[in-house]
C-alpha cells in the first residue's frame, strides 16, 4: 500500500482490541466525546436506534462480566458502555437495521476511543439469549431495548502493532469470481 494512503488511514489500522488496561478514571468529557462520535454513525432513515449504558460502579462491571463469558477484561477497565438498540426505534422495526445501526456506532465509538489515546474491546451480547437476558436484567432495559455489545474501556495496559487484515482473495470485481 502506498505509505501516504497507509499514514492517512493509519486510525483504523491501529485500532486494536484491548484487554488490558492501566488504572486511571475516563473522565466525563471523554466518555461524552465516545457517545457523540458513536452517534455520528450513519442510521438507516436516520431512525438512532441506538442507546448507551455508561457503567461504572465496580459491582455491575462485575456482574455485566459473569455474565460474558469472554468479557472478563471490562472489571479492570474504568468503565464499561453497554450498546443497546431500542426496536421501537428501528426502521420499520426490524432487528436487522437495528443491528447494523448500533454496529455502526460501536465501530465509530471503537475509533474514537483510539484516537483519544483509550484501549477498548467489543464484547458480544446479540444474538446469545442468556446474554441478552442476563443483560436485560441486570441493567433493566425495556421490553424493546436489546443489549446488543458491552464495550470494556480504559487507559491500555498493552501495546499492539498496526495492521491490515485486508485477503485479496476476499474481493471480487464486477461479480463473483472462483
Amino acid at each position: 500500500m502506498n505509505q501516504s494512503i497507509q499514514a492517512d488511514l493509519g486510525a483504523f489500522f491501529g485500532r486494536r482490541s484491548i484487554r488490558l488496561f492501566r488504572p486511571g478514571p475516563v473522565s466525563d468529557e471523554l466518555v461524552r466525546g465516545l457517545l457523540e462520535a458513536a452517534m455520528a454513525a450513519p442510521s438507516a432513515v436516520a431512525k438512532d436506534p441506538w442507546r448507551f449504558v455508561v457503567v461504572r460502579d465496580r459491582a455491575t462491571l462485575g456482574r455485566i462480566a459473569d455474565a460474558l463469558p469472554n468479557g472478563k477484561m471490562i472489571c479492570d477497565g474504568a468503565l464499561g458502555i453497554v450498546v443497546c438498540g431500542d426496536l421501537d426505534a428501528a426502521h420499520d422495526r426490524q432487528l436487522s437495521y437495528l443491528l447494523q445501526d448500533c454496529s455502526a456506532a460501536i465501530e465509530n465509538l471503537l475509533l474514537a476511543a483510539h484516537l483519544l489515546g483509550l484501549g477498548a474491546c467489543w464484547l458480544g451480547v446479540h444474538p446469545r439469549e442468556d446474554r441478552i437476558r442476563k443483560l436485560k436484567e441486570l441493567l433493566g432495559l425495556p421490553a424493546a431495548v436489546i443489549p446488543v455489545s458491552a464495550i470494556a474501556l480504559g487507559w491500555p495496559g498493552e501495546v499492539k502493532e498496526a495492521r491490515t487484515r485486508y485477503t485479496p482473495g476476499y474481493v471480487h470485481l464486477d461479480r463473483w469470481q472462483v
